[in-house]
């Protein structure tokens, strides 16, 4: 039969949701997946399943202020921004869209700013002109807009003036995002400096996660769902240094599922799973389900995930639906904490299991 959103339910205490970060980064915990039997780490641990000459593949992109407020005439709007389409206008999704026509202009709350509807999708989506130069829109935005935090983290009155550093990785450095790849939250100076010293390499990639990654999956028929496109890249010099890992035997390991599917949306035309992986750069809307051929990825460290989910449907891809289903009741069980500010877990392939 085919795979249905309720394959990949399941129950979760309101208050296993993290509101915020555990201090230090990485003192959160760790759930490491491999063979049958889930085993209690902490992210600190981290080094010790490593191996000399593996790569660790981390997303450098940067969280903005993505969330605007507007005013059409009388009626409000919630804007939240999406992805920058190179012309100078935004693929966004806007709450209540349906007050919205082509050619409107949108008076941004907080900023000398306006922006103009060019055109209206399905789903609340339009793409939008502010009609003004990246760094003009950039200052705006760090005047008017909002750090968009997941709608499972509360905030009254708001997000607090410590999010704008908590729900960005260490990595960050290309402004971008409207979401962060929180697998990095975990990242201090010191664990990196342990993860070099055991002899890993770095590879560093983008993609700009949107605001379709808090979207649920609601077609009954999984295959079904659309994911919105993000931009990614895959530069010449990471793709190298993954390369040569590969060749040597070493393994690749994703920090975040973002930086998995960039990996795998690359590798996408490869038949032969020893041939290089190229370069990319350009948009993915790359779906990951079971049955899924990876091509790039041996390990991931990622968080726990939301029911039903996208990522969650990932996951089980990657390290196996019974495997995963017994890691998230042993995390229920053990009282992990979940989501964006939550533990996180370090999955190896279904059929990478290597002794640590």
């Amino acid at each position: 039969m085919p795979l249905s959103p309720a394959d990949f339910d399941f129950a979760l205490p309101e208050a296993l949701i993290a509101q915020s970060p555990i201090r230090p980064r990485d003192a959160a915990r760790m759930l490491v997946v491999q063979g049958d039997a889930p085993e209690d780490c902490g992210v600190r641990d981290l080094p010790r399943f490593l191996q000399p000459g593996d790569v660790m593949v981390v997303n450098d992109t940067q969280v903005i202020p993505a969330r605007l407020r507007g005013r059409r005439g009388e009626a409000r709007v919630e804007i939240m921004l999406n992805r920058a389409e190179g012309d100078g206008s935004w693929h966004a999704l806007v709450r209540n869209a349906r007050r919205l026509r082509v050619g409107d202009e949108v008076a941004i709350e907080g900023a000398d700013l306006t922006a103009r509807v060019l055109e209206k999708f399905e789903g609340g989506a339009a793409r939008l002109d502010f009609d003004a130069d990246p760094a003009l829109l950039a200052a705006a935005l760090e005047v008017a807009g909002e750090i968009p935090l997941p709608p499972y983290i509360s905030r009254a009155g708001g997000t607090r003036p410590e999010d704008r550093d908590d729900y960005q990785t260490l990595f960050a450095a290309r402004p971008g995002a409207v979401a962060a790849p929180t697998a990095s939250l975990h990242f201090t100076p010191e664990l990196l400096t342990a993860i070099e010293a055991r002899g890993v390499k770095r590879a560093t990639v983008t993609l700009h996660v949107g605001a379709g990654t808090f979207l649920p999956v609601r077609d009954e028929q999984i295959a079904s769902h659309k994911l919105h496109a993000e931009w990614c890249e895959l530069p010449p010099e990471a793709a190298a240094t993954i390369n040569q890992a590969r060749a040597e035997g070493r393994r690749v390991l994703c920090c975040g599922t973002t930086a998995l599917r960039l990996l795998e949306t690359a590798a996408r035309g490869i038949t032969d799973p020893r041939a290089p992986i190229p370069p990319y750069r350009g948009l993915t809307d790359i779906f990951i389900l079971p049955g899924f051929p990876f091509r790039a990825a041996d390990m991931l460290l990622t968080n726990f995930h939301l029911p039903r989910s996208t990522l969650l449907m990932l996951v089980s891809a990657f390290a196996g639906m019974r495997r995963m289903r017994a890691a998230y009741e042993h995390a229920v069980a053990r009282g992990y904490r979940f989501f964006s500010y939550g533990d996180a877990s370090l999955l190896f392939r279904q059929d990478q299991d290597i002794p640590a």
